[in-house]
This record gives C-alpha cells, sequence and structure tokens, in this order.
C-alpha cells in the first residue's frame, strides 16, 4: 500500500484522527521534533541547519528524527544530533519520517517544489508544521495548505522576517491610529547581490548521494542542466520563485502587512530582466512589481547586480549594493506625512517625517516565531500565532502574481515601459531608478530591453484571473504534478 492509498483510508475520518493529537499540552511537555530538508551547501549553511540551531536555544524540544533525500547532507546532521538524542533517526523519504509516532511536530525546509505536498502530508499525519518561506510553490498550493491546517486542526506557522522580533507590528500599529495621516502606497526592496550561476552544455551528473526522484518530487523528473543542483534551484521557474520569492517574499509581506490587506489585489504588473550575464538561470534579477490593492498600491524592486559595474568587478558583498532610504532590503509604508520603513540596513524600525528625520522608533514586544510555534503546540489557541499559514499563502501569492505577470511578458522599449507606467507616479520613479542601476551596470536597455508584463486581473474570492488573458495566467496558478507527488482538489 503506498501512501496516498493508505491516507485515503486510515484518514477517511480525518478529524477523528486528529483529535488525540490536540490534547493541550503542559508546559513543561517535551515536543519531539523532525525535520525535513537539513540541507548543506557550498554556497551557504542551509535553512535546516539554521532552523535547527534556532529551535536548540529554546527548553522542551527534543529532535528525534531528521530527513533529507541527499544522504551526503543527512548523515553528517544525524551524527551531529546525537550528541543531543542518542536515539535521532535518519530519513531519506518523508513519508517515513511522517509516519514515525516519535515526531509531534515537522519543520520543512525542502526546495520550494516540496513545501506544499510535505506541509499537507504532515497535517494528515497529525503533525504540526513549521514551513519556511515561501509558503507555497503556487497559488493553489497555499490555499491547500489553508485548507489542509483547518481540516486537521495543525498548527502551521509560516514565518516571515517583519513578523519576527522586528518592531514592526508595533509601527504598523502606529500608522492604523492615523499618526502619519493617510496612507498613500507601500515600497518593498529586496536589493541583494546575485552572480551568475554558470552555463552548462548539456545534462549534468546527478550526485551519487542524492535520490533525484524524491528530490524532483512534484516536479518533473528532468536533466540536470545547470553546474549546481542544491540552492540554485532557486532560479529554475519548475523548483524556485526566483529573489522575489526567495528573499523579497518576507519584505512582500511586510507591505502587504502594513496596508492591513488580507486579500489580493486586483491587478498585477511586473517588468524586469536576467541582466549582466549569460546563465542558466530562468528568473529575472532585477525586477519591478506593481500589486494594485485599494486604496494605496504595493510597489516592489528586486535587484541582483551591485551598485555599479566597478563594484562588480571589486566585489558582490551587499556593502556594494546601492541603498534607497538608507537601506537595501526592508518594507517602507510612505504616507501623507511621513513614513515607516525597517529591515536589512535601516537600523530600527522607525517613523519618519517627509525630510527623513526620525519622530518615532518601535521595539517589539512580541515572541519570536519558534517561540510562538512551541507555544501554540501546546496551547492549541490558533489565534495566537504570529504567522499563521494563511498569512504566509496570502503573500506568496503576491510573489506568484507577480512572476506569472512576468512569464507572460514581451521585450518593450524604454518609451514603452514609460508610457505604461507614467499614470503611477512612485512607479514611474521606481523606473527611473531601474534604468539607472542598470546603466551603472554597463547595461543599455536600448540593446538589452526589458520585458514588460501584461497588467492582469485577479478575481481575489476565486483566487484566479478573469479577462482576455486570465486563460493563460491561470496555467500557472497551478501545476501539472508527478505521480505519486500530487497535491490534490480535496485536502
Amino acid at each position: 500500500m503506498n501512501r496516498r492509498d493508505f491516507l485515503k483510508t486510515s484518514l477517511a475520518t480525518g478529524a477523528m484522527l486528529a483529535a488525540p493529537f490536540s490534547k493541550v499540552r503542559g508546559a513543561n511537555d517535551v515536543i519531539r521534533l523532525g525535520v525535513i530538508g537539513v540541507g548543506s551547501s557550498v554556497k551557504i549553511g542551509g535553512m535546516g541547519k539554521n532552523e535547527i540551531r534556532a529551535f536548540l536555544k529554546i527548553p522542551g524540544v527534543r529532535f528525534t528524527a531528521l530527513c533529507d533525500c541527499d544522504q551526503a547532507h543527512l548523515a553528517p546532521q544525524v551524527e551531529k544530533l546525537k550528541g543531543h538524542n542518542p536515539s535521532i533517526k535518519g530519513y531519506r523519504d518523508l513519508r517515513e519520517l511522517l509516519d514515525d509516532k516519535n515526531v509531534d511536530a515537522v519543520i520543512v525546509t525542502t526546495p520550494n517544489h516540496w513545501h506544499a505536498l510535505a506541509t499537507i502530508w504532515a497535517c494528515q499525519a497529525g503533525k504540526d508544521v513549521y514551513v519556511q518561506k515561501p509558503t507555497s510553490h503556487t497559488i493553489f498550493e497555499g490555499r491547500k495548505m489553508v485548507e489542509a491546517a483547518a481540516k486537521y486542526k495543525r498548527v502551521v506557522q509560516a514565518p516571515h522576517g517583519p513578523r519576527e522580533r522586528s518592531g514592526f507590528g508595533e509601527a504598523f500599529a502606529y500608522l492604523r491610529q492615523g499618526h502619519l495621516g493617510k496612507v498613500l502606497y507601500a515600497h518593498g526592496l529586496n536589493y541583494k547581490p546575485r552572480t551568475s550561476i554558470g552555463k552548462v552544455n548539456g545534462p549534468q551528473p546527478i550526485p551519487s548521494s542524492l535520490d533525484y526522484n524524491l528530490w524532483s518530487g512534484p516536479a518533473s523528473k528532468k536533466p540536470l542542466r545547470r553546474e549546481y543542483l542544491h540552492y540554485d534551484w532557486h532560479w529554475d521557474w519548475s523548483t524556485g520563485d526566483g529573489d522575489l520569492g526567495n528573499m523579497g517574499i518576507h519584505y512582500m509581506d511586510g507591505c502587504r502587512w502594513g496596508l492591513g490587506q488580507n486579500t489580493l489585489p486586483r491587478h498585477v504588473m511586473s517588468l524586469g530582466g536576467r541582466f549582466g550575464y549569460d546563465d542558466d538561470g530562468q528568473t529575472p534579477n532585477t525586477e519591478i512589481i506593481f500589486l494594485d490593492y485599494d486604496p494605496a498600491p504595493i510597489i516592489f524592486e528586486v535587484r541582483g547586480l551591485p551598485a555599479s559595474k566597478q563594484a562588480r568587478a571589486k566585489s558582490w558583498g551587499s556593502k556594494q549594493m546601492d541603498q534607497y532610504r538608507g537601506g537595501k532590503i526592508g518594507t517602507i509604508i510612505q504616507c501623507e506625512n511621513g513614513y515607516v520603513s525597517g529591515g536589512s540596513g535601516f537600523g530600527k524600525t522607525s517613523a519618519y517625517d517627509n525630510q527623513g528625520n526620525v519622530i518615532k522608533t518601535f521595539e517589539p514586544t512580541n515572541t519570536d516565531l519558534h517561540t510562538n510555534f512551541l507555544d501554540t503546540i501546546r496551547s492549541r489557541k490558533m489565534d495566537d500565532l504570529n504567522a499563521p499559514v494563511l498569512q504566509g499563502h496570502l503573500s506568496g501569492a503576491l510573489v506568484h502574481m507577480s512572476n506569472i505577470s512576468y512569464r507572460l511578458a514581451k521585450e518593450a522599449s524604454n518609451q514603452e515601459v514609460r508610457a505604461t507606467l507614467q499614470s503611477e507616479k512612485p512607479l514611474a520613479e521606481a523606473f527611473e531608478r531601474f534604468e539607472q542601476h542598470l546603466a551603472a551596470n554597463g547595461i543599455d536597455l536600448a540593446k538589452t530591453p526589458a520585458k514588460l508584463g501584461p497588467m492582469l486581473t485577479m478575481n481575489p474570492d476565486e483566487e484566479r484571473f478573469e479577462g482576455l488573458l486570465g486563460p493563460y495566467a491561470n496555467m500557472y496558478v497551478s501545476r501539472n504534478y508527478r505521480a505519486p507527488f500530487v497535491v490534490p482538489d480535496n485536502v
């Protein structure tokens, strides 16, 4: 019996099965954690290892199982954590970890294309879930994750940076009290340098330590056509969501939270390109997004090149990045009488007048997201979650909407772009910065035009696109799944 058949029969009465796991835990009860996707990268340490370190700092947890389909990643982490728990188990297949009765909750730090199915299967197996960003890989998947959490009464935390102990929550409460007047727009920045991932001439060998069938999971099991399999999946549409979904998602969430919007916007448009190098990456590295919320929109900027061509020659470090209003990565909520901003390079989250003078600085009063997750597991009070899966879905959907407009884009001249953007002054100003930034990197848009995506119309209630281009855009709302790794319509 495969896992799908097992779940059909054994979870037919899912609410009944979930009940034993839903008892209120005592404050001293140990919560047994499993990690799906421990990760180990030449480029970065891996989110799985980061989460392990974070949770180990909190009393009352025990890691009982780790999972990774790459044995070269899994074995060292299992051995390392034997000092924490000599009985810790290692699994290559997440389905086997989810069958482990010694796991109460899982941390999902896989590539994006596995987030939804891992979360849904975990909910069905009676596990609570801490799923890394972006919550989903498609709009459809995010909604199914929300449905699974509700159906099986699972705690599902979807963390984003602004919802940590950042001061953003306190700043947004200050805005809603009217101290800075009417909100005009939200502005998100993701200025983060990315080097080329290189260009190969043909299919590359799969690491012998890796189960590529499990790694591919819901995505097509296609030949590897990039130099490095791990991490660089971010720039492949079948597994990643570009830098907008990698780092930008944090402050896209901050923008939506700052506007107080708990639905999807009516319209979206994206423009950009992959500039500065010719490599195997598919996603844009320089981009502007317009999300048409009423009454105040979101304008978001992504930059993957440093401040100038000279900076590229010297260093790709974050110190060589452009800055806007003093920051490189963050959220700005612009109001009539000033603005609130915070993020990397901004210093503490603060309110400013329109001349840039600090009016008020905000200290965080909330619990960190890891502790908040564990506290909610014990209390079963879902309203206590600081970053519930619904919020993760809505912010992730903004990323997906933006990427869909880009994927339907066509090359456009600067004149065409300006004519399109001229009615929205902050958007036109963002394009001027876009042009200047690329020119400083030696890129002539007359020779290498940007791609201008269509203004797509979304039905927020149905989470589907409509209008003339609706059928084309809706092709990307979900994906074609590879059996048996299918996100079902009915979770």
